[in-house]
């Protein structure tokens, strides 16, 4: 019975081993790469209406994706109705060009707020996986002194 008891208490450590080493990961990426999009956001050297400084963090992204949208429905409220008739694009209206670069800017600012809230999730599981690691450590530690008593 000690052996099985010793036995399972040393496969409850390695999880906590393998759970640490994924915690620390995920911890480690979600803030690498949380850094790596901050210095893009900030040599793009954005600024909006409303918003402080440079567009580097999510709630400045969304408030800078919720200004340009706002703009861009001034220019005409739908896509399909900017095209009108014709239905195709044209690069030498200027209004249709105005209305696609705002497009593709608010895109990018929304594109950072996602980002940012996958980082912050990856780094809440990473977190998790950590915790996770120290209870599984303790409780194997736990079943591997008990057999040996």
């Amino acid at each position: 019975m000690n052996t099985r008891i010793r036995n399972l208490g040393i496969i409850v450590m390695l999880f906590a081993v393998v759970s640490l080493a994924m915690g620390i990961v995920f911890v480690q990426q979600g803030f690498a790469k949380e850094a790596f999009l901050v210095d893009a956001m900030e040599q793009e050297q954005i600024t909006a209406t409303g918003v402080e400084g440079i567009v580097d963090n999510m709630v400045k992204a969304q408030l800078a994706g919720d200004t340009v949208r706002e703009h861009r429905h001034s220019i005409s409220p739908t896509y399909g109705e900017l095209l009108g008739d014709g239905g195709r694009y044209d690069p030498t209206n200027t209004t249709q060009l105005s209305y696609a670069q705002a497009l593709n800017l608010e895109n990018y600012l929304y594109l950072a707020v996602a980002s940012f809230g996958i980082f912050t999730v990856v780094k809440v599981i990473g977190v998790f996986m950590i915790v996770m690691g120290l209870a599984f450590g303790t409780t194997g530690y736990g079943l591997i002194s008990k057999s040996s008593s």
